[in-house]
């Protein structure tokens, strides 16, 4: 796995031939779950898509998972929320940080670019439109609070990035 720069992952996309074009994969880092959002081939819409029981013990497994979702969605690259704090690093990024770091050491997802995105309040304002659903079981509710900020995160970044791009085109 290799960091690039937010429309840098992005760029490549646009660059690739219709053939080696694909979809996008957004993470919602937790210390229990990590939510999973897929990108729609346009790259213009998120979708909610699951959700991974995170443990150390199963870092593998995790890669695993992904290599068979890269394989079978045509998946090019991760968008994975992080708390931007200009201040100090907070120990939600450091979390973050280290789930990339072990899962680049498995070597199961070589060659492929992952960027990071400001994921703060993206948990909050999705625990807020949930609130009226009153779901009641707290780890169904919980696997859903995790899809959907996964789904704000990559939202987030398809729609920064497809008006950069409309915005780089009428210069």
């Amino acid at each position: 796995m290799r960091f690039v720069q937010p429309l840098q992952l992005f760029h490549n996309l646009a660059k690739a031939t219709q053939k080696e074009r694909g979809r996008l994969i957004g993470l919602d880092v937790g210390d229990k779950y990590v939510g999973v959002a897929l990108s729609d081939f346009d790259n213009k819409i998120a979708s909610p898509f699951s959700v991974l029981i995170r443990k150390k013990s199963n870092i593998g497994l995790m890669a695993s998972d992904f290599e068979t979702l890269i394989s079978k969605y045509s998946l090019k690259g991760f968008v994975i929320g992080i708390p931007f704090n200009n201040f100090r690093v907070s120990p939600d990024a450091v979390q973050v940080k280290v789930l990339i770091d072990a899962l680049s050491k498995t070597k199961k997802l070589e060659g492929l670019n992952y960027t990071y995105w400001n994921e703060c309040f993206t948990s909050q304002n999705v625990g807020l439109l949930l609130k009226p659903l009153n779901l009641n079981h707290p780890v169904h509710s919980k696997t859903i609070l995790d899809k959907f900020a996964a789904v704000g995160i990559l939202q987030g970044y398809l729609d920064y990035v497809n008006r950069k791009m409309r915005q780089q085109a009428t210069q």
